[in-house]
């Protein structure tokens, strides 16, 4: 059933609806003055049925409308933007079924109260366009939901995963090399890898990597890549191409997203690049050596860095798929932020929260993450650093001031020339952390109060601080204000 048919009945049916109620116009008498039936007429107005052109011209007559204006797909004021989202290509691109949601009893929800729907529909509006939300957030955070809904792991993928290491004769004891991939995107999928372009066309040199489709297929990348980056992008070529996914990005960093499908299909891709590279039973292996140290050891991190020729976003990444499924650490975060040196700006590019929107997440309101996130002081380190292919590592326990959740990050970093990252992992300090990695009772590993941003924060005397608590004070006030009025209101009784 095609999503237009389906919006063409709705609106139908909103309308006889609509003026069948704004008549007083119960459905026993409009069945009279018809000639069709009562549950006819019902799922008519349901947007479950749609009559024929004689029966049309029956009901308008019966509601005192014209034929044309019953069969149009306009609406009236109140009902507009109703109309407006079902006639727009948002239905049709919402993820729905990847949450288990059917898009019929959706669809009922437009035709049983579309009165209430369009106000609600109407207030999202407004807050998307107060926060400059654009529909690319709206899709990343529909991913966002949908790895959290699975822990992050997809087992399906891993299997994919390994099919291909036995059907391409690769050893999952040892990471596949560059050259391996190329060859195997060359002979199975007829795509040839190439770096000229991105010499040629100095508006791509931002991107790591591009495929170009059509007869010869082109996987271009970007010369500066890493190896561990260059391998990183074959194995999400590979990924597309192996599971056969037809809507895709044709840049590795978005420029446009054009449909949710697109972004689930990157995101797919990418994970089985991780599958791919990491082997998840050797990793897990590794990650329970690394958490059995009875202190904390970060060469343990950089060995298995180079034991997986992998980068540091890659590696603590696989981590938050691994971590709730052998592990049972499911309370977790992971963010990327990037920063230009000597300056005082942060961002944060790329983050997941698993089982709840955890404190640390990312702010549309332009304001200042906490400067005591070890996500952000290692960035001092970074500056300092003179070595590119040095690898930094950073460990906190950060407390969240006025919250009683306590988290173990782990932080890596690396030096670039024009603007330096760090990734970092978040795990909730809980009885089953503390039993699980037994150094983090290690006294070396610092401590730290924090907040979220600045503008909201209570510590008055941080001295990291870079921006007055405008937030907070205005949220104080606002309690202040309230507690007179109540006490004003007891004293007039």
């Amino acid at each position: 059933m095609k999503l237009q048919e389906d919006v063409i009945r709705i609106i139908f049916g909103l309308k006889v609806k609509q003026l069948r109620s704004d008549k007083g116009i119960s459905l026993t008498d409009l069945a009279a003055v018809t000639g069709i039936s009562v549950s006819y007429l019902n799922e008519i107005e349901k947007g479950k049925k749609h009559p024929k052109p004689s029966k049309t011209a029956i009901i308008a007559d019966a509601l005192g409308v014209s034929y044309d204006y019953l069969v149009s797909l306009k609406l009236n004021k109140r009902l507009q933007p109703v109309g407006e989202l079902l006639q727009s290509n948002i239905l049709s691109e919402l993820p729905l079924e990847h949450f288990g949601l059917d898009i019929n009893r959706v669809l009922d929800l437009f035709a049983t109260a579309p009165a209430k729907l369009s106000a609600f529909i109407n207030t999202l509006l407004e807050i998307s366009r107060a926060f400059d939300l654009r529909v690319e957030q709206f899709y990343f955070s529909a991913l966002r939901s949908y790895q959290e809904l699975h822990d992050n792991y997809f087992d399906e993928i891993e299997l994919e995963a390994e099919r291909f290491l036995e059907q391409f004769q690769l050893n999952e004891e040892i990471t596949p090399t560059f050259d391996e991939l190329a060859i195997i995107l060359l002979d199975q999928f007829n795509i040839t890898i190439q770096t000229e372009n991105f010499v040629n066309h100095t508006e791509l040199a931002s991107l790591r990597s591009v495929f170009v489709p059509g007869a010869r297929p082109q996987l271009l990348l970007n010369p500066a890549l890493t190896v561990q980056q260059k391998t990183f992008a074959l194995a999400r070529e590979l990924g597309f191409q192996y599971l056969n996914l037809q809507e895709r990005p044709y840049t590795s960093t978005w420029v446009k997203v054009g449909s949710f499908e697109e972004v689930l299909n990157n995101f797919k891709a990418s994970y089985f690049a991780g599958a791919l590279l990491l082997n998840q039973d050797r990793l897990v292996e590794d990650i329970q050596v690394l958490f059995s140290q009875p202190a904390w050891r970060p060469d343990l991190l950089l060995k298995l860095m180079e034991k997986y020729r992998t980068s540091p976003e890659t590696l603590l990444h696989r981590f938050t798929s691994l971590l709730p499924k052998f592990f049972g650490i499911k309370q977790l975060f992971f963010l990327r932020f990037h920063h230009t040196p000597e300056t005082e700006s942060f961002y944060l590019t790329k983050e997941l929260h698993l089982a709840g929107l955890h404190n640390p997440h990312a702010s549309f309101l332009n304001e200042h993450y906490c400067r005591r996130w070890i996500s952000l002081t290692i960035f001092n380190e970074v500056e300092k650093e003179t070595n590119a292919r040095n690898t930094l590592v950073g460990i906190q326990k950060s407390s969240y001031i006025n919250s009683d959740n306590e988290y173990l990050v782990l932080a890596l970093a690396q030096p670039t020339e024009n603007r330096h990252g760090t990734i970092s992992i978040g795990l909730l300090i809980n009885e089953n952390l503390r039993n699980k990695v037994i150094f983090l009772n290690d006294a070396a590993i610092l401590t730290r109060e924090v907040n979220e941003t600045c503008e909201r924060c209570p510590a008055l005397n941080c001295m990291e601080r870079a921006a007055a608590p405008i937030i907070l004070e205005k949220q104080l006030w606002q309690e202040q204000v309230s507690e007179t009025l109540t006490k004003l209101l007891k004293e007039n009784k």
